[in-house]
């Protein structure tokens, strides 16, 4: 009879615990406490490992290649350059010039000197003096030393020089000066000639596209040369 009681009294209990913890508030969550200002928060371990990203993970991102774009854009243009001529005269290119500006970047004109003449003979002078006073004292020294054949010039680009004969060959106007200079007297030698006469080139800087034979059709050159480009 005690045992049977004992057992309907531990059942009462246990259905009495049993509805408290149904019939029973959870209890509220833990407060976060609130750090000064200024403190940081302590981080496990474990939270600072699933935070922090993976040093592969950073390592593997690909850097960021050039645009071809912009090498295409940074890439200076082709050019190409020549020379249109000869022109004999500078109206002449000057016309040709004015066709032919438009057809490039840039366009400059160079004189060039023409080839000299076969020498026609050779000379023997003094170069000029300072005045005609000091010229006419030397040729009187020269003819005092025996020589002739002499003569002062008074009037042009060489005004105020002597002239001391001319030769068909380089070999009598050198036998010539030897026996002046022998005598104290600096005598030269020189070739008889005339210096070809000048042309006028046009050199052009223009790009790929440029067609040089169309060119020179347009202007009435006589030719073209391929010219290297200044340097940029």
């Amino acid at each position: 009879m005690l045992v049977r009681t004992l057992i309907v009294l531990f059942s009462v209990l246990n259905l009495g615990v049993a509805a408290w913890w149904i019939a029973h508030d959870p209890p509220p969550p833990a407060a976060t406490a609130q750090l000064p200002a200024g403190v940081a928060r302590l981080q496990l371990i474990g939270e600072a490992a699933v935070l922090a990203p993976s040093p592969a993970t950073v390592a593997s991102a690909p850097a960021p290649m050039p645009s071809p774009s912009m090498e295409a854009i940074t890439a200076p243009p082709a050019q190409q350059c020549f020379s249109f001529g000869p022109f004999a005269s500078q109206n002449a290119a000057t016309a040709a010039a004015a066709k032919l500006k438009p057809q490039v970047q840039k366009l400059t004109t160079r004189e060039q000197a023409g080839a000299a003449t076969p020498a026609r003979g050779w000379r023997v002078y003094l170069p000029p003096f300072p005045s005609l006073e000091q010229a006419q004292a030397v040729a009187q020294r020269i003819s005092a030393a025996g020589f002739d054949d002499f003569l002062v010039v008074r009037e042009g680009a060489e005004a105020n020089s002597i002239a001391l004969g001319r030769y068909r060959n380089e070999e009598g106007a050198k036998k010539r000066a030897d026996a002046l200079i022998a005598a104290g007297f600096a005598a030269q030698t020189a070739a008889l000639g005339e210096p070809g006469a000048a042309s006028i080139w046009l050199d052009v800087v223009a790009d790929e596209a440029f067609d040089p034979r169309r060119a020179q059709a347009s202007i009435a050159a006589a030719q073209h040369r391929k010219a290297d480009c200044p340097a940029r």
